[in-house]
């Protein structure tokens, strides 16, 4: 039996220009982490031909063409499998559609177990690509490229999404201090709505790709952010980090009308007002995490957990995708 692992993530800074319609243009960067939540798969062969397949549905088809799931039908034809003898399996910390890069860190660790299957190596680099071409390329989700990068690489790291579809990663240089500083005080919270990412960025990808004036300089500015974000971190400054993830919510928020709603926008004005320097929804928006930055978390904590808030804690993840036992 493998079983691969691949963490979540939370976006520090410059989301949202890590799609095809703007990096290929004007060239994106962000900062992402990844977080000690994860997504796990687990292939093993059964005694029996076919392919079983175990996730919120379960499968047992002969070809890999019968699949459903999507993702991991195209896994499986990149694969090339004659005489299909697989079952494969998965289980996830976070549900699906909570704003944590759920569908990328599934994927690279699919592909992770499948290499680990037949005796393979695969730099995470590859893997992030190979990630990315099923969803992107093979499948044409309207995503970005930050969450099958980040599940593959771990750690803080900043992107740079060149306009020849290539990618540097980059670890963010910061001091031990600064790191538990930010992950001290950088508190989630579910606010129990989820959604799908793809719908929400639909619409971006498409006023992006018509070179709509509006979103184009929504992004620009986000981007600069994403650098300032940086700066901030590593010259140790958190408090003007959290100050900048204020701002990024203001910008995200123009990009869609779907990218809130008046319940977030009341629990986010809550934390704001105790004890929280900043802070956005994580992911496309419209659902999932609100994410704060906080200079008095126990004050915050009282005040989410009084508005019915679950906060979810974490650490950050310094290995990225990984098999786990075979």
């Amino acid at each position: 039996m493998i079983i691969a692992r691949s963490p979540l993530r939370i976006t520090l800074g410059g989301g949202g220009t890590d799609l095809p319609s703007y990096y290929r243009e004007h060239e994106g960067f962000l900062i992402a982490a990844a977080m000690n939540k994860y997504v796990y798969v687990t292939i093993m062969r059964p005694f029996t031909e076919g392919i079983y397949l175990k996730y919120s549905e379960l499968e047992h088809v002969a070809t890999v063409e019968e699949i459903r799931h999507q993702i991991i039908r195209e896994a499986l034809r990149m694969q090339n499998l004659r005489t299909p003898q697989i079952e494969i399996t998965t289980l996830a910390d976070i549900p699906a559609g909570t704003g944590l890069g759920s569908s990328g860190s599934f994927t690279t660790a699919l592909l992770k177990a499948l290499y680990a299957h037949r005796r393979q190596l695969i730099h995470p680099n590859e893997l992030a690509e190979l990630a990315c071409h099923i969803e992107i390329d093979r499948l044409g989700e309207p995503i970005g490229k930050q969450d099958q990068y980040i599940a593959a690489y771990g750690g803080l790291t900043c992107f740079t999404f060149h306009k020849d579809d290539s990618v540097t990663a980059v670890p963010l240089r910061i001091s031990m201090d600064t790191m538990f500083d930010l992950e001290d005080n950088t508190l989630l919270f579910f606010t129990g709505y989820s959604r799908s990412a793809s719908i929400i960025l639909k619409d971006q990808n498409t006023r992006t790709k018509n070179s709509d004036d509006d979103m184009l300089k929504n992004l620009h500015f986000v981007k600069e952010l994403g650098y300032s974000s940086k700066e901030a971190l590593e010259t140790g400054n958190t408090l003007r980090f959290g100050e900048l993830m204020h701002d990024h919510w203001e910008h995200k928020k123009r990009r869609s009308g779907g990218m809130s709603n008046p319940r977030i926008d009341e629990w986010y004005k809550l934390g704001m007002q105790n004890g929280a320097v900043g802070g956005k929804l994580v992911g496309a928006g419209g659902g999932g995490f609100l994410m704060f930055y906080a200079s008095d978390r126990n004050k915050l904590r009282h005040a989410m957990s009084k508005a019915g808030l679950e906060e979810v804690r974490f650490s950050f993840d310094f290995e990225g995708t990984k098999a786990v036992f075979s």
